[in-house]
């Protein structure tokens, strides 16, 4: 197994516990936090590993971070002025 790899096992680890603790503010900040870190994994993976394992990677980070891929799909489709 290549680190890019381990990298995104133990990303989708911690988001899991940062899931599983209370929160203020819904998650939101812990969110952004997980953003940031993964989009470098992502990349890396993609780079190691080809762009079909990337996607299936991309797939496992948008169904443990669903909500800001909703606000996202939600704020596209709004009609602009």
């Amino acid at each position: 197994m290549s680190l890019s790899l381990i990298l995104a096992c133990v990303w989708a680890v911690a988001a899991n516990v940062i899931a599983m603790l209370p929160s203020r503010d819904h998650h939101w900040r812990n969110a952004y936090m997980l953003i940031a870190v993964g989009i470098p994994i992502l990349g890396y993976v993609t780079y190691e590993n080809g762009p079909w394992i990337g996607l299936v990677v991309l797939a496992g980070g948008m169904s443990v971070l669903r909500w800001p891929v909703i606000y996202l799909g939600r704020w596209l489709r709004r009609p602009r002025p």
